[in-house]
């Protein structure tokens, strides 16, 4: 992102999800397509609040020491103080941890009645394997978790409810011809990377088509007028003019029991998309109070 601004050239951010790349880091050359942590927070903590899982209910969670988790529990506290939920403890977690089995003992000691990971990348697969082996009666739920890693975790391993940017299940047409497409040709289904790499280069065609410019200035004049893509979902998605996030649906998802899954890549079962159809896409998104961009 600062490259892009000292070179004043545009770049499109398609994975990171901090909701401080879009607040006090952004900048006009930057936009972001992948939803931020806070709609993450949000998507799963709507399916909590209809499962009665969030008034008055104690939660721990465990924090990816770094920016981005950081972030993320910042998001968490701000969804568990408007919905009259407690945090009765919080784990850093080094980016090197691979052994959880202190944690998972004082949260066994905490008793909480919902225990939330705020881990990225392998270390959410590697917690979900080991809190399975050690059998604690809480049930556990995430703001994050990629695709890759919810199958690397085996049939019968992941439980409770997540959130993801897009699933291959998705029941809107021009996604299935997408997943049809890419099956035939690698053999298995994408996962949510292959899908924004997908649009992110739909939404850059369509821009440099109707422009019939590759400068960087009608490029951001163009996706600023909040312009709509077809993201392959029920709605299209346009970036917010003020801070050049990517307004879209997301989705909670469970899990499906053991041996229900037809395959490797089917035990997800996905919720219905957020915000609902009658609601407008920023209803889940930071607000101008929450996000201090200034572009």
């Amino acid at each position: 992102m600062q490259v892009a601004e000292r070179n004043k050239r545009l770049f499109m951010q398609i994975g990171a999800r901090s909701d401080a790349l879009r607040g006090k880091n952004c900048n006009k050359y930057t936009f972001h397509v992948d939803i931020p942590n806070t709609v993450m927070v949000n998507a799963v903590g709507r399916a909590l609040v209809r499962q009665n899982m969030v008034k008055d209910k104690k939660f721990f969670t465990l924090t990816a020491d770094y920016i981005f988790g950081h972030d993320l529990l910042n998001a968490a506290k701000r969804f568990f103080a408007a919905n009259q939920g407690n945090l009765i403890g919080d784990e850093l977690i080094a980016t090197d941890v691979t052994d959880f089995s202190p944690y998972l003992l004082k949260i066994r000691q905490a008793k909480p009645d919902v225990v939330c990971s705020n881990l990225a990348g392998n270390q959410v697969t590697t917690l979900i394997k080991q809190y399975a082996e050690f059998g604690l009666p809480y049930p556990i739920v995430g703001f994050n978790l990629n695709t890759a890693d919810a199958w690397a975790a085996g049939d019968g391993n992941l439980s409770g409810t997540w959130p993801t940017v897009w699933y291959h299940t998705l029941d809107v047409p021009a996604s299935k011809t997408f997943v049809a497409n890419f099956i035939k040709k690698h053999g298995k289904p994408p996962e949510n990377h292959a899908w924004i790499e997908y649009i992110s280069l739909k939404i850059m065609a369509q821009a440099i088509n109707a422009t019939k410019s590759t400068e960087t200035d009608k490029l951001i004049a163009y996706l600023e007028k909040e312009t709509e893509f077809d993201i392959l979902k029920a709605r299209k998605g346009h970036f917010r003019n003020w801070d050049h996030q990517l307004m879209q649906e997301a989705y909670p998802f469970t899990v499906k029991p053991r041996g229900e899954a037809k395959d490797q890549w089917d035990i997800i079962a996905l919720g219905a998309a957020v915000p609902d159809a009658n609601e407008p896409l920023e209803s889940l998104a930071p607000t101008r109070e929450q996000n201090p961009c200034s572009l």
